[in-house]
């Protein structure tokens, strides 16, 4: 079986590879969302500062 060294490495293994795991799935479901709609909400600003620019130099 395990000796205590090699016992305490695979839980050191296992204690990282949750992590890695739960880092991911949150990313995955919070950051990378949130990321996505800021870019969106920021193009969308964009266009229509540019549009209104545009109407505004037509009307000159």
């Amino acid at each position: 079986m395990f000796e205590f060294d090699q016992y305490l490495g695979f839980l050191a293994f296992l204690t990282i590879l949750t992590i890695g795991f739960w880092i991911m799935i949150f990313l995955l479901t919070f950051v990378i969302p949130y990321w996505l709609g800021g870019n969106l909400i920021e193009l969308y600003k964009e266009k229509r500062d540019a549009k209104k620019a545009k109407l505004k130099e037509e009307e000159q």
